[in-house]
């Protein structure tokens, strides 16, 4: 399973490890992802995404059926 939020499509980021001597390697930095299951009750049904923290809150707000148009929309996920 990638590591990319399916809402937002946030995604890991590329960077450096730099220790006490300057020498650098190159590390990832992930999203806060988790799997959440999500009642979505336009189809009266239970849907689990992989989202980020932000998503959490997005859906929160705005309410899942919005966020899942503007996700599909964007090309984040395939139909809702």
């Amino acid at each position: 399973m990638s590591k990319f939020c399916e809402i937002t499509g946030k995604g890991a980021l590329t960077g450096n490890n730099v220790s006490h001597s300057n020498r650098k390697t190159k590390r990832r930095f992930y999203p806060n992802l988790f799997t959440k299951k999500f009642y979505y009750e336009e189809e009266d049904r239970w849907i689990t995404l992989r989202v980020s923290t932000e998503a959490i809150r997005l859906i929160n707000k705005k309410g899942l059926h919005t966020v899942l148009k503007e996700a599909e929309k964007k090309g984040y996920i395939k139909t809702v």
